[in-house]
């Protein structure tokens, strides 16, 4: 009978305490809102690697998807392809551009089986490191003149920039 006075005496004092807290005011949000994009977001993937050509001409390239929000991109959304080779200059120029940021590095150069599936996968997931990197840093987004042509211009020509 006292365990029985106890929860009561107990479970009254505790609802007098929550009736005379102040309740938050919380108004139901739409599934939009509240799974909405982010403020600022960039989502960089390399992805889709192709070879192209045969015999000693062989070169694979790399799909770069690029969404983002960030007002100085001048697309939402684009794709792009970029071969190893343009990764290597890419990086080279980022190192000219700015010696404030310590540019990542590439994954290595291949000189054997190096149209393997798994050889191309490593280095895919190499460069897609390497771009989310770069891609991401305030200084190389804003100071950069080759980084968004780089991900986002179709036409991209590197004797534009490398004078």
């Amino acid at each position: 009978m006292a365990g029985g006075n106890n929860n009561t005496g107990g479970g009254g004092s505790s609802s007098m305490a929550f009736s005379s807290a102040t309740r938050l005011n919380t108004k139901r949000q739409a599934p939009e809102d509240e799974y909405g994009e982010p403020e600022d977001f960039l989502e960089v993937q390399v992805c889709n690697p192709l070879t192209s050509d045969v015999g000693r001409n062989m070169y694979t390239t790399y799909e770069i998807i690029c969404r983002t929000n960030i007002p100085i991109f001048k697309l939402k959304t684009s794709s792009v392809r970029r071969r190893y080779s343009d990764f290597e200059w890419l990086r080279d120029m980022l190192e000219r551009e700015t010696a404030r940021v310590t540019i990542p590095p590439l994954p290595g150069k291949v000189f054997t089986n190096r149209f393997a599936d798994e050889v191309i996968e490593s280095r895919r997931e190499g460069l897609q490191r390497f771009m989310q990197i770069v891609a991401g840093h305030p200084l190389l987004q804003t100071g950069s003149k080759v980084l968004i042509p780089f991900m986002q211009d179709r036409n991209f020509d590197k004797d534009m920039y490398s004078a």
